[in-house]
């Protein structure tokens, strides 16, 4: 598994310094700068302000997909999603996910595998959520080229971890079921962790916790749209609310990949390539993702930080898996 980890670690450095070249080989750094010598913090305080209020639905939205399996305090909810967030601003390739899964699983007795189902399935409804926004940008500001078909190749994934997500709720149902079942009899660990994992997945086959979770992200991803418009005017940048939705999901859908530490290179890249589909020049839109991201940095780097002080460090939420 380390090996793993380490290889997932390195080809996400690589997508990182791969993105930023790009970046920067297409943008005039000191009208950059200059752009940047402008911002209006005002603006960006209230950016921080819409960003924080996202961390909050989102903490929502996990606790609500969680509780089919235990009731988790809100607050608690909230410390270790802001911990997985600190975790991904150091670790490359989102391992934040594992680290808040993990964090969850010590401090309140449930299963790590059963919250990491539950985090895989906040991240399918989450993907989703900004397919849906990102699709309905695009035909409201009738943008095409490769914005459209990466949106597209977006849609695509979402659909496919959809089916497998269904696949993973119902495979004690498919057929050849049994035989499976019984070849890893031999195996009671790994029978049982994939019943685990089995159990936090299936959280979206009830129809009242999906409904709930589809709330909270379509309140969460309202604010964030409203904190990227926000960054906007604090450099004259004027974004409509479908500009706006397309950057903050178009950077989303980007984000998804694994890259460096805090999605480093992909998060600019994307901006900056949908910013100059919408019009925006290449400096300006590199200025705003800069200054978004560095907020988002900020935000989730103290709530992190403030999280960790009050749960204090656990050493086995660095460590895999290992129940039975």
């Amino acid at each position: 598994m380390r090996s793993g980890t380490v290889l997932r670690a390195a080809v996400g450095a690589a997508i990182s310094i791969v993105a930023l070249w790009l970046v920067l080989r297409g943008v005039d750094l000191a009208r950059t700068g200059e752009v940047l010598a402008r911002a209006d913090l005002r603006w960006v305080g209230l950016a921080a302000a819409f960003l924080a209020t996202d961390l909050v639905l989102r903490a929502l939205r996990w606790q609500r997909l969680l509780r089919p399996i235990a009731t988790v305090r809100y607050t608690s909810m909230l410390g270790y999603l802001l911990v997985g967030y600190l975790a991904n601003n150091i670790l490359p390739a989102r391992l934040g996910e594992l680290v808040r899964s993990h964090y969850l699983g010590d401090r309140e007795g449930i299963s790590r595998a059963s919250a990491l189902g539950t985090v895989v399935v906040e991240r399918v409804v989450d993907l989703v959520a900004v397919v849906a926004i990102a699709s309905a940008a695009l035909l409201v500001l009738s943008v095409r080229g490769v914005v459209a078909s990466a949106v597209l190749v977006g849609a695509g994934v979402a659909g496919l971890l959809l089916v497998v997500l269904a696949l993973g709720i119902v495979a004690h149902r498919l057929p050849g079921a049994d035989r499976v079942r019984i070849a890893v009899e031999r195996w009671p660990q790994v029978r049982e962790l994939a019943g685990k994992l089995q159990g936090g997945l299936a959280v979206a086959g009830r129809p009242r916790t999906l409904a709930e979770a589809l709330v909270a992200s379509a309140a969460a991803w309202t604010v964030a749209i409203l904190a990227w418009a926000a960054v906007g005017q604090s450099i004259g940048v004027e974004l409509s609310m479908g500009q706006a939705a397309l950057i903050a999901s178009g950077v989303a859908l980007a984000s998804a990949v694994p890259a460096g530490p805090s999605n480093l290179g992909t998060f600019e890249f994307a901006a900056v390539e949908i910013g100059k589909a919408i019009g925006i020049p290449a400096a300006s839109a590199f200025a705003l993702a800069l200054i978004i991201h560095a907020t988002i940095l900020v935000v989730t780097s103290i709530g992190g930080g403030v999280a960790v002080a009050r749960l204090g460090w656990s050493r086995k939420a660095m460590e895999p898996d290992r129940e039975a």
